[in-house]
C-alpha cells in the first residue's frame, strides 16, 4: 500500500514513520527547505523520543521518502493525509486553515486516479465538506473520497500512543474509503484497537471535544489545588481520592502552572468558536480558557510573593522552560508569561531545560541566561523555580542546593519535591496545592 502524508511537522513525521512501520511505503512532503534537508540527512527537527530510530531504520527499509514534489508523492498513493498546520488565526480565535487548503488545491492539479483524501490535521467541523467541494470543483472527473483521521498523539509519547492506541477514530461517508483506511490501519485492527467509524463532522468534533475534556481535567484540579492550600488539604491526596473513581480516572489530574503546548490552548480556544458559530455556546470551554490564561500569569505573583514581595535583582534560576517534559515544544508554554513577568519586575533569571533552549530563546527576553546543567541555574541564586517536570530534576537533592544556592526559596511548580525534606534543610518551599503553600 503507498499513501502521502502533506506535512513533515510534528503530526506528519510521526504519523508518516509509523505506517512506513506497519509496512507502507509513504511519502512525506515538506514544503519547509531547511526541515526538508534536515529530514534528508537524518536529523530530526523536532525531539520526540524514539523518533529518530524510527525514521532512520524505515528510510533505510525504502519505506519512507521525504521530498517537495506534491505531485509525484500523490500519483498513485491511495490515501494522502493533510498534515500541516492550523494554527489559531489572529484576531478571531478561528483555526486558520490556509495550509490546509492550499494542499487541496495542490492534491486536486496531481491526483489521477480513485484517491482517499485524509485530514489528519485538527480542523474546525465543516472542512472536510469544504474540501469536497473544492475536489469536485477543481477535478470534477476524477473519483475521490474525504475522510477525518483526527490524531490523538501525546508528545513525549507519540510513537507509543500511535503503535498502541486507546482507538482510531475514521469519520467517512464511503464504504470504499473505509476500506481503504481499514487496510490501512490492519496492524492495529488485529491487535483488536477499537476502530471508530462515524461520518465526518463527528470524527472533526471528536478531536476538538477529547481536548477540551482533557482541559477541563487539568483546570479543575488547578481550582481544588487552590482550595487545598486555603483549608489545609493536600491536592495529591484529592487527586488520588477522585482518580480512583472509574468514571473519572487518574489521568490529567496533575496541578501545576496550567496546560500549554500545540494542542490544548488552540483546540480549546477552536472550539468556543465553532459552538458559537453553531449557536450552541460552550460556557464550560469558554471559562476553562479563560482560567487557564489568568493561572499562568498569576504563578509570577506566586514566586514574587514566595521572595517577600520583592525580586528586583535577585537571581532566579528556572527549572524546565518547555510546555511539558519529553518535548522541546515552548508553545503556549507557562515559562513565557512567568519568566517575562520576572523580568519586568527586574529579576535576573536563569534557565536550563533539557532539550528547548534553542526554541526558548526567540520566545523569552533577551536578557535571561541560558545554562548548560542543573548545577549553573541554582549556583548563586537567591530562588529557585521548578516549571517543567523532566525526571532529572527529581533527584536533586535537598543538600545540594543547600551548598550552591545562595537563598533559600523554592517554588515548586509540579510538586516534583518533597516539602518535609526541603524545610529541613532550612528552605521556604512553596508547592501547589499543599497547605504550606497558601500566599500570605
Amino acid at each position: 500500500m503507498r499513501v502521502a502524508m502533506i506535512g513533515g511537522g510534528y503530526v506528519g513525521l510521526v504519523s508518516g514513520a509509523c505506517f512506513a512501520e506497519f509496512g507502507v511505503s509513504v511519502a512525506v512532503v515538506e514544503a519547509d527547505p531547511a526541515r526538508l534537508s534536515a529530514l534528508r540527512e537524518g536529523r530530526m527537527p523536532i525531539y520526540e523520543p524514539g523518533l529518530e530510530k524510527l525514521v532512520t531504520s524505515n528510510v533505510a527499509a525504502g519505506r519512507l521518502t521525504f521530498g517537495n514534489d506534491i505531485g509525484a508523492a500523490v500519483r498513485g498513493a491511495e490515501a494522502v493525509f493533510i498534515a500541516v498546520g492550523t494554527p489559531t488565526r489572529r484576531g478571531d480565535g478561528h483555526a486558520d486553515l490556509t495550509y490546509v487548503y492550499a494542499a487541496v488545491e495542490q492534491i486536486a492539479a496531481a491526483i489521477d486516479s480513485y484517491t482517499v483524501i485524509v485530514t489528519k490535521s485538527t480542523v474546525p467541523v465543516g472542512t472536510g465538506r469544504r474540501i469536497a467541494e473544492i475536489l469536485k470543483q477543481q477535478r470534477p472527473t476524477v473519483e475521490v473520497d474525504v475522510a477525518s483521521n483526527p490524531e490523538f498523539l501525546r508528545e513525549g509519547n507519540a510513537i507509543g500512543d500511535f503503535m498502541r492506541p486507546d482507538r482510531v477514530v475514521i469519520g467517512a461517508d464511503s464504504e470504499r474509503a473505509r476500506e481503504v483506511l481499514q487496510r490501512l490501519y490492519r496492524p492495529l485492527f488485529l491487535i483488536e484497537t477499537p476502530i471508530v467509524f462515524t461520518g465526518l463532522e463527528a470524527a472533526e468534533l471528536t478531536k476538538y471535544a477529547a481536548n477540551a475534556f482533557l482541559a477541563l481535567k487539568i483546570t479543575f484540579i488547578n481550582e481544588i489545588a487552590d482550595v487545598c492550600e486555603r483549608v489545609g488539604a493536600d491536592v495529591h491526596d484529592v487527586a488520588r481520592g477522585v482518580g480512583l473513581d472509574g468514571r473519572i480516572g487518574r489521568k490529567f489530574l496533575h496541578p501545576g502552572p496550567g496546560f500549554g503546548g500545540s494542542c490544548f490552548p488552540k483546540d480549546t480556544l477552536a472550539l468556543v468558536r465553532i459552538a458559537r458559530d453553531a449557536g450552541a455556546p460552550s460556557r464550560l470551554v469558554e471559562t476553562l480558557v479563560d482560567v487557564n490564561d489568568t493561572r499562568k500569569a498569576q504563578m509570577a505573583d506566586r514566586i514574587v510573593a514566595a521572595c517577600s514581595g520583592n525580586v528586583r535583582d535577585l537571581s532566579i534560576g528556572v527549572l524546565g522552560l518547555t510546555f511539558k517534559p519529553e518535548t522541546d515544544d515552548m508553545r503556549e508554554a507557562a515559562s513565557i508569561p512567568i519568566i517575562t513577568r520576572l523580568v519586568d519586575l527586574g529579576a535576573n533569571v536563569k534557565a536550563f531545560d533539557p532539550q528547548g533552549m534553542d526554541q526558548a530563546r526567540p520566545m523569552l527576553p533577551a536578557s535571561v541566561t541560558y545554562c548548560c546543567n542543573v548545577h549553573e541555574v541554582a549556583k548563586d541564586a537567591d530562588c529557585l523555580v521548578v516549571i517543567t517536570e523532566w525526571n532529572e530534576f527529581r533527584a536533586i537533592s535537598p543538600g545540594f542546593l543547600r551548598d550552591v544556592m545562595a537563598g533559600k526559596v523554592i517554588v515548586d511548580l509540579r510538586n516534583i519535591f518533597d516539602p518535609s525534606a526541603m524545610r529541613a534543610e532550612g528552605f521556604t518551599y512553596v508547592g501547589i496545592g499543599r497547605p504550606e503553600s497558601v500566599r500570605n
